[in-house]
């Protein structure tokens, strides 16, 4: 009886940290994809040790390369095609941390769209150059987020496939 309650209370766990994964998405200071793997290994760790394979790990680790990895591929894509410069690029980046805890959820938009386009007038740009490169700006924050929540329902999927058949 003891054992199943622990189960229970690790699957409880286990479900908040997918959960808390996806809140990640909108405060990045949460590390989504670690908060999965937390999950993964307590699952491999203290319920079964032997249903999550060396496939199963691969994967995993091929996702979350591919996570980490689309969401700079996706900001630096769109700032660029917008006429945004590296330091446009580099102050999104930095402007959708402090947004996340300056308005959120909404910060995160709002904040990056602004910075980018302060930095480009700074940089002498025209305010059409500047509100192209701060549309980019947000694209690719939008892109990149989409694209996390994507493969993370894929990688939290994946793993009630393999842990339920």
């Amino acid at each position: 009886m003891e054992e199943i309650k622990l189960d229970i209370a690790i699957w409880i766990v286990i479900i908040i940290l997918f959960l808390l994964s996806f809140i990640g998405v909108i405060f990045p200071l949460i590390p989504s994809v670690l908060v999965l793997w937390v999950g993964f290994l307590l699952y491999h760790f203290v319920i079964n040790g032997n249903e999550l394979n060396f496939v199963f790990w691969t994967v995993m680790f091929v996702f979350t390369v591919v996570l980490i990895v689309a969401d700079i591929i996706a900001n630096s894509y769109f700032v660029k095609k917008f006429g945004g410069s590296k330091w446009g690029e580099r102050g999104a980046a930095i402007a959708v941390i402090i947004g996340s805890f300056i308005y959120p959820p909404f910060g995160i938009i709002i904040i990056p769209f602004l910075a980018v386009f302060v930095i480009e007038m700074m940089q002498k740009r025209s305010s059409q150059e500047a509100i192209r490169a701060s549309i980019g700006s947000l694209l690719g924050f939008l892109g990149g987020t989409f694209a996390k929540i994507f493969i993370q329902l894929i990688m939290i999927i994946w793993f009630f496939i393999v842990v339920i058949f």
